[in-house]
């Protein structure tokens, strides 16, 4: 049974989120929004791909914390256009809502960006119930987690496109199963495709970077489709 405050909340929400998505199909941006508990290391890796991303894809982020700028100021290190979103202002949401997007893309300048990056708060939980607008969502996870996470949060699993796996210098080192984590995503999302790599040593990133490219590069075909009907 649907609970009315928690359905108007998802409603108000989603009708932003349509209108940011328009705004970004109307300017060919695709947009990842990366999920991940904290301690993921997906800022690492997101500072890692925007290394080898730049300048061959122009590349924006919109950076969630509940606070501090330290991500942003990471990011904004590798030449990407970057904004900061903390929470702390409006009760330490411990997700982004589609609003917040609207607001913050006031400062990323679409018209000069491939790709856009939402780096969503550390949660496995609240962000995978809220629309931004984007493209498609990508949750990290590395092998200090456990490897039943995907069987915890569901939600977040079937909600996302991809996975990564990182840390995955660190599997000499532990009691993990790479099998089992693998089979957990599996009855979740079986069509998931899963990348495993280490933002450390950064082995393993050719076959994600190669992922997201091709996804901006199908999004900026079909905005060239549409711009010559």
């Amino acid at each position: 049974m649907d609970i009315p405050v928690v359905r108007n909340v998802l409603d108000a929400n989603n009708a932003v989120a349509e209108k940011n998505r328009a705004l970004f199909d109307a300017h060919g941006v695709f947009v990842l929004n990366m999920m991940s508990a904290p301690g993921s290391g997906k800022t690492e890796i997101l500072v890692k791909s925007l290394g080898r991303l730049l300048p061959e894809l122009r590349c924006s982020v919109i950076v969630g914390d509940i606070s501090t700028t330290n991500d942003a100021e990471r990011l904004l290190a590798t030449g990407a256009a970057a904004v900061q979103i903390n929470t702390d202002a409006f009760g330490s949401e411990c997700h982004i809502g589609a609003h917040v997007i609207e607001k913050a893309l006031e400062s990323i300048p679409l018209a000069e960006t491939d790709l856009l990056i939402i780096e969503n708060i550390g949660n496995l939980v609240c962000p995978a119930e809220f629309d931004l607008g984007e493209d498609t969502r990508v949750v990290v996870i590395s092998v200090t987690e456990g490897e039943d996470k995907p069987l915890k949060y569901p939600l977040m699993f079937r909600e996302s496109e991809a996975a990564i796996y990182n840390k995955i210098d660190l599997l000499p080192h532990l009691d993990y199963d790479m099998e089992v984590a693998l089979a957990n995503i599996n009855s979740i999302n079986p069509a998931m495709p899963v990348f495993g790599l280490s933002a450390r040593t950064e082995d393993g990133f050719h076959p994600w970077l190669e992922w997201v490219k091709t996804k901006v590069s199908i999004k900026q075909e079909r905005s060239m489709m549409r711009e010559s009907l």
